[in-house]
């Protein structure tokens, strides 16, 4: 059971949303929650961004949302909880320790890791040892030396969390998403803009090349000229790809 659980000024439907709080490690961690009464899927979205800057937002957690599905997401340790965002170090446990609250209160439902921007970090670092059913990473980090190099604005904060590549390297590899990869990975789907400043695509093409050299299922889907957020057009319709995604990897009809 949720240590806490308090009403969030939104709604979808007649469902509501709240924010939860779940032990993990010895501190008590924070999460948004849209419920369910009873529900066939569970889709966990890894947010962007640190502290407050890409917070989880009902209107984020509405996009995966559907008449058989909860959705809930994580804040991360230090973000309205205790703790310190360590940016893929031990706040990867947050994600962890939720996916084990979610399966002692609902069972062994399909559960989807949906990581976006840094959550393709957490997302790709821990999908594989939750057992996810599947892990879609939209316009998502896969490779951090990458984004030290592509993004100068963020090597302040990235130093002062990791340290610099060449000084720590063993803390950087220990957070390279793609690197992690096994041969026996759950499916991956991946959803990148060919504009995206923040998040570049070549994080995209460098996922691929590994999932291709693995044998892993999955699936690449690259939008022209779309920039880190898509446009509404092409986020209704990769939304309905991801919808189509999550059913056919649960009715195991393409692998």
């Amino acid at each position: 059971m949720w240590l806490s659980r308090t009403r969030v000024a939104a709604d979808y439907f007649d469902r509501g949303f709240y924010e939860v709080t779940y032990p993990s490690d010895e501190l008590e961690v924070t999460a948004m929650l849209l419920v369910h009464p009873a529900p066939e899927r569970i889709v966990i979205y890894l947010r962007g961004g640190k502290g407050g800057v890409g917070m989880v937002r009902p209107v984020r957690l509405m996009q995966f949302a559907n008449d058989q599905t909860l959705v809930i997401g994580p804040y991360y340790r230090g973000t309205k909880g205790q703790g310190k965002d360590e940016f893929g170090g031990a706040d990867l446990e947050d994600v962890r320790a939720l996916v084990r609250e979610l399966r002692s209160q609902y069972g062994e439902l399909p559960i989807h890791l949906v990581g976006f921007s840094r959550g393709g970090i957490q997302g790709l670092l821990t999908y594989q040892d939750v057992g996810a059913t599947s892990f879609i990473i939209w316009g998502g980090v896969s490779d951090i030396y990458y984004m030290y190099k592509e993004r100068p604005d963020l090597r302040g904060m990235m130093k002062r969390l990791i340290g610099k590549p060449d000084v720590n390297p063993d803390a950087y590899d220990r957070r390279n998403g793609y690197r992690h990869v096994r041969a026996d990975s759950p499916p991956v789907m991946i959803i990148h803009g060919t504009a995206d400043v923040q998040v570049g695509v070549e994080h995209a093409y460098i996922l691929e090349e590994r999932l291709k050299e693995l044998d892993v299922p999955y699936e690449l889907h690259i939008y022209e000229e779309e920039g880190h957020v898509f446009t509404p057009p092409h986020e209704r319709e990769i939304l309905r790809k991801v919808q189509e995604w999550m059913t056919a990897v649960e009715n195991d009809k393409r692998w």
